[in-house]
């Protein structure tokens, strides 16, 4: 039997779920496994569409296009809900408590062993633009775009400085990633032109962790990228 949908259907039902569950992950981000940056993408997400559906549900707004801006709005919101709860339910101390409170749907019955990921990823600086640098991951054996078989997502690390530490507790928890090509953004407080350092790994649909790649380096401000390479 197919697993019930999480987010509910009815545009009311959805615009409450997504008010408390964008609520709980501002609040505390780092316990559901996200980073600050993630809830406030949602957040920004669900205000565009509560306001589109104000207008469509108005009497004195509902016309076709306002309908048709809502529901454009809508795809969005929901397309984010579900990534962030892929990358939820990988957080390996996420518990079902939590999930009935995000409002998402609890683990239950017997769940196949999936083995951690064996090997580690490509990590790639595609681009560096200002402070913000375009990022992919790929498989180490294939050059195409995409995760091993039975892998959910990276957890990325950054470091900031001329030599990355062999300790990753002296590395930043950048968040987990389900995309492999995506964006990192650092803060103004690192100086432009300073030289970074990024370090990920592969993390199993049960939370397993893979082996970390080898650092890769780029500098901010239109700096040059250094070595990709896969440990």
């Amino acid at each position: 039997m197919a697993q019930r949908d999480f987010l509910p259907s009815k545009d009311a039902d959805l615009l409450a779920w997504a008010n408390s569950f964008s609520a709980k992950i501002t609040a505390t981000p780092v316990a559901y496994g996200l980073v600050a940056a993630q809830a406030t993408a949602f957040s920004a997400l669900l205000t565009t569409w509560s306001a589109d559906l104000a207008v469509a549900t108005d009497p004195a707004t509902h016309t076709r296009a306002a309908i048709a801006a809502k529901n454009a709005s809508r795809t969005p919101l929901k397309a984010e809900a579900r990534e962030l709860a892929r990358i939820i339910n990988a957080f390996p101390s996420i518990t079902n408590e939590q999930r009935i409170e995000l409002g998402l749907t609890p683990r239950s019955g017997t769940i196949s062993p999936i083995n951690p990921p064996t090997e580690c990823p490509v990590l790639e600086v595609v681009s560096a633009i200002g402070r913000t640098l375009k990022l992919k991951l790929r498989s180490s054996d294939s050059n195409r775009r995409g995760k091993p078989a039975d892998v959910a997502g990276a957890t990325l690390f950054s470091y900031v400085g001329s030599a990355p530490p062999a300790d990753i507790a002296a590395w930043k928890f950048e968040g987990s990633i389900t995309k492999t090509v995506f964006d990192c953004e650092f803060p103004a407080s690192v100086a432009a032109g300073a030289q970074v350092w990024l370090c990920a790994f592969w993390f199993s649909p049960r939370a397993q962790s893979g082996p970390a790649c080898q650092p890769v380096s780029a500098y901010l401000a239109g700096g040059v990228t250094g070595a990709q390479q896969a440990a």
